[in-house]
């Protein structure tokens, strides 16, 4: 709980430095232009110094590679599971039922390069980290270090019982960029395959018995999981969903065909 709050304090504060960045820009704007001139951004190349003309100012980005250090893609949504494509749990999977709304999806990404081609279109290479965060409703303690998923039902009432993956996540995005509106904004639209390599799994419960405790195994996630991913935004915010062809747990006959899909919105291009 205490991650999910700080994030959403993160994005909030993220959200607040845009917003601060934009606001200056518009007094910028008011500044460099005291006639009350109409100020249009897009890629012509045409002005007027005249009182009541349009101004298009030229706002190109250049070709080529780009590497570095970054803090963009921030993701916080829902993440569901498909039971060999139903939303609903078959009977050897009903001690992995959940909460829909408390069950989630946060990440970012931390270092990208990529190949810019044009205004209009470029190619973006990632990695960040990826949580998976399941809420789980029954009373049940999954079992760490089993050759395949396995659980044992518990006495207790636990308050919390979450269930969690954290990835190593790569997306290749492959980048479509409208020209910029009468504001300076674009409209963006992202699609590719994302890789995921497991770093850990964990489990958290929390109960009056016991108080808090917390086990970490690989809990038979699966070591790489791959998908495709789409992305739908304009200026810097925007709605992200993620599907995971493979399934979620390796060597787990019981949970073939079992896989994840996560949705929400998103902070950054």
């Amino acid at each position: 709980m205490r991650f999910i709050t700080s994030t959403i304090i993160l994005l909030m504060l993220t959200i607040s430095m845009f917003a601060q960045v934009r606001r200056d820009k518009q007094a910028i704007d008011s500044t460099n232009n005291p006639e009350g001139r109409t100020l249009k951004y897009g890629y012509a190349n045409v002005g007027s110094n005249k009182a009541g003309d349009t101004i298009i100012r030229t706002r190109s980005k250049s070709q080529g590679f780009k590497f570095g250090l970054t803090f963009s893609r921030i993701d916080f949504g829902l993440s569901t599971l498909l039971d060999n494509g139903s939303f609903r749990l078959s009977p050897q999977n009903q001690f992995l039922r959940y909460r829909s709304w408390k069950t989630t999806n946060m990440g970012f990404d931390v270092l990208q390069f990529g190949y810019r081609f044009s205004n209009s279109f470029k190619i973006n290479l990632s990695a960040g980290f990826d949580w998976t965060l399941i809420r789980l409703r029954e009373n049940v303690t999954i079992l760490q270090h089993q050759s395949q998923l396995s659980y044992v039902n518990d006495n207790i009432d636990f308050n919390e019982n979450r269930f969690s993956a954290t990835y190593l996540r790569l997306p290749l995005g492959f980048e479509f960029r409208t020209h910029e509106d009468s504001d300076g904004t674009p409209f963006h639209f992202v699609i590719g395959p994302e890789g995921g390599i497991l770093l850990s799994g964990r489990l958290k419960q929390v109960s009056s018995e016991h108080g808090t405790q917390k086990f970490t195994s690989d809990y038979n996630f699966q070591k790489f999981r791959y998908g495709p991913f789409v992305r739908v935004g304009y200026g810097a915010f925007g709605v992200f969903a993620k599907y995971y062809m493979n399934d979620m747990f390796a060597n787990s006959p019981d949970q073939k065909g079992l896989k994840n899909l996560s949705f929400g919105i998103m902070l950054g291009f």
